[in-house]
């Protein structure tokens, strides 16, 4: 019997989960090098942020660019272009300039694909309200999985500094095979990919313009990605001696951390369907209450307090991506979905600053006294989202929203693009629903 064909969406999300296995492999084997190359500690935090330097930079160019241009033209190029990355870290394993040139490879790649490739899974959801929720899986399961995978091998297999990124190869030329497959989808009402801008079109986008953007969903979004460094990079050297940290240990972390993570994320809609706000106020209570088990952890130091801070920051993360995204996207238009939700991510990414924040509260606080202001900050973010929530009367379930919780039918392929198919969606030949995509 001939085997179903995976849907549109989820050979985008396997693109997806690809290339954030890509870039998050290599959080562990910052241990590896620290110990085999003997990094200095500016070494390694350079290595760390030459990542960031380049990825927010590709989430600004690549969000306007796929709305522009088309997902399609944005995403797979730069999937191509991770492997590629990744082959740079194989063949210089021990020469700084190479480690340095595949990270800010995999940056670019990181965020001229993310923006993009959310934006092109909500196209090819048919107006299905867990499209934010499909994103945030694919891009947890990469940032979970890599790091994992690479702590194992760098641990346990052979060859330490090479073997641990072989997966990623197999990977990321396998997802680019898949995602080959997969068309843009036709534009209903604006101009078709690459033609002119429609006019009285303004930069940027009406939806960036908004208070509710900036106050509703920018605000928490640095708790997505600031609790997880937390999680993953913070808590495992706070509570171990430079000496014992293992890469063993920091994959233990990570699994923990993205496990809740990607375990919460199918309640985030469902408490945002009952109430607003509710998903994100619930993360940032777990932020709020993994920084204060971090507290505890760090003043002992306890591995197991930290294991529990490690599945409450996990928790954070999970609820506050889908609940981001999902707000993300309900404020952009399909015109601007790219820019839109790219913007979220370039807001959601300054959280991997975190590491270097804890930093220097250290040294006048202390380790305990820095988590307990981090618990505090949350509380506070947290406190200003229920006064939010509390002037926001709750929305009726939408079409889409019911349409995603009555079946799990998604969009089929669409069609190639020709006269007959311009301005108009392609959905509009399945059904006579009118989803607003």
């Amino acid at each position: 019997m001939e085997g179903r064909t995976p849907p549109a969406w989820a050979r985008v999300a396997l693109v997806m989960f690809a290339v954030g296995w890509g870039a998050n492999q290599f959080s562990p084997m910052l241990i590896v090098y620290r110990r085999s190359l003997g990094l200095s500690a500016g070494e390694i935090a350079g290595l760390f942020a030459i990542y960031a330097a380049t990825l927010i930079p590709g989430l600004l160019a690549g969000g306007p660019l796929s709305d522009r241009f088309g997902r399609r033209a944005c995403v797979l190029p730069f999937a191509a272009l991770s492997p590629v990355a990744t082959l740079l870290l194989v063949i210089g394993p021990r020469s700084l300039p190479l480690l340095a040139a595949g990270r800010a490879l995999a940056g670019v790649c990181s965020g001229m694909v993310f923006g993009p490739a959310t934006a092109w899974i909500q196209d090819l959801s048919g107006g299905d309200a867990r499209s934010a929720r499909r994103a945030a899986l694919a891009i947890s399961a990469g940032f979970g999985s890599g790091p994992v995978a690479a702590a194992a091998l760098a641990q346990w297999g052979p060859g330490p500094l090479v073997v641990p990124y072989l997966p990623h190869l197999a990977l990321g030329v396998a997802a680019l095979a898949v995602g080959l497959t997969v068309r843009d989808v036709p534009r209903r009402g604006s101009a078709p990919w690459g033609g002119p801008r429609p006019a009285g079109s303004r930069w940027p986008p009406a939806a960036l313009r908004t208070r509710e953007f900036w106050l509703g969903v920018a605000l928490p979004a640095p708790f997505v990605f600031g609790t997880m460094a937390l999680a993953i990079v913070v808590l495992p050297e706070e509570v171990t001696s430079a000496g014992a940290l293992s890469a063993g240990y920091a994959g233990l972390m990570t699994a923990l951390a993205f496990g809740a993570g990607i375990g919460v994320q199918p309640a985030a809609r469902r408490l945002a369907a009952r109430w607003p706000r509710a998903g994100i106020v619930a993360g940032l209570g777990a932020a709020t209450a993994g920084s204060a088990a971090g507290a505890a952890a760090v003043a002992g130091p306890s591995q197991a307090l930290a294991a529990l801070g490690a599945v409450l920051l996990g928790l954070a993360y999970g609820l506050c991506l889908v609940s981001g995204l999902h707000d993300a996207e309900r404020l952009a238009g399909p015109g601007d979905r790219g820019t839109v939700l790219a913007a979220y991510y370039v807001v959601a990414y300054l959280g991997f600053a975190a590491p270097y924040g804890v930093d220097g509260l250290n040294a006048g606080l202390g380790r305990p006294g820095t988590f307990a202001v981090l618990a505090a900050a949350a509380a506070v973010v947290t406190g200003l989202m229920l006064v939010r929530a509390a002037r926001v009367r709750p929305a009726p379930p939408s079409r889409s929203d019911r349409t995603g919780a009555a079946c799990s039918r998604t969009a089929p392929d669409p069609p190639p693009a020709g006269p007959a198919w311009q301005g108009r969606d392609y959905r509009d030949a399945e059904t006579s629903q009118g989803e607003r995509t």
